[in-house]
């Protein structure tokens, strides 16, 4: 999708960008419904459209979640559309329905994927130089990981470089064990926190309320907000990474209305 954004860019001036522009609006499915409520339902509550309750696009699965913030900030999403619905504009109601379209199967792995990460997690690999970086990376880093290690009464293994260094089968245990407990839709946003920070180490932290999330967003940045400093901000970048913050305020904002 980028590269057909970034190709009509290029094209702007000769009316193809504009044309193509045209052209992914038409893609999108019209917008079919009018009013969009929250209902309770059996189980939770559900997001209605004209009076006819959520399904899941793909397996057209009922949309039930157990807190009425998240389907009011799921019918937000929706009622925020125009003409046309894109679903790149709705972080909780992609989340929500991958959830439900995963399914009570996919919790193992889930939880593996988190403890995945921690085996090679981002806090664990630090610069060789310079040495200002390798100063920050530590500053930020070995903060986090001593406010895990000392919660959950386990240890790390940092390296300087990119050969990969074995974590202690113990802490990965430890770690794996803490996510047990947790049902389909807390997992489910996990993982989505986990791949838009690179770190399964704070992700845990973050749920056992060790870290801010902000706290979170700037340590997952520190190498790129190094290099912001240094050669400034591509534009590009920018929208990416703001991109992925909406997304990730999102997924925190269901991950707190689950907690409580």
């Amino acid at each position: 999708m980028r590269d057909q954004l970034e190709d009509a860019e290029k094209h702007r001036d000769d009316g193809y960008g504009r044309s193509q522009k045209r052209d992914f609006k038409a893609d999108l499915p019209k917008r079919l419904y009018k009013e969009v409520a929250v209902e309770p339902v059996d189980g939770g509550f559900t997001v209605t459209f004209d009076g006819r309750p959520a399904k899941t696009p793909g397996l057209r699965l009922p949309v039930i979640v157990p807190a009425a913030s998240i389907a009011t900030t799921m019918a937000e999403e929706w009622a925020a559309q125009g003409e046309r619905v894109d679903a790149e504009t709705m972080p909780t109601v992609r989340l929500i329905n991958s959830a439900i379209e995963s399914g009570e199967a996919m919790v193992p792995a889930f939880r593996d994927e988190v403890i995945k990460f921690v085996a090679s997690d981002l806090l664990l690999y630090r610069a060789e130089g310079p040495q200002t970086l390798v100063a920050e990376q530590e500053a930020v880093w070995d903060d986090a990981l001593v406010r895990v290690a000392r919660h959950f009464g386990v240890s790390f293994q940092p390296t300087a470089g990119i050969i990969h260094q074995e974590q202690p089968k113990a802490t990965l245990a430890k770690l794996a064990a803490a996510l047990e407990p947790e049902n389909l839709l807390v997992l489910t946003a996990l993982v989505s926190i986990t791949g838009l920070t690179g770190s399964g180490i704070l992700t845990i932290g973050l749920w056992h309320r060790l870290f801010t999330p902000d706290h979170v967003w700037l340590a997952a940045h520190v190498d790129e907000d190094y290099q912001i400093s240094f050669w400034g901000a591509d534009e590009e970048a920018v929208l990416r990474r703001e991109k992925r913050r909406r997304e990730f305020d999102a997924t925190i904002k269901v991950l707190d209305a689950l907690r409580n």
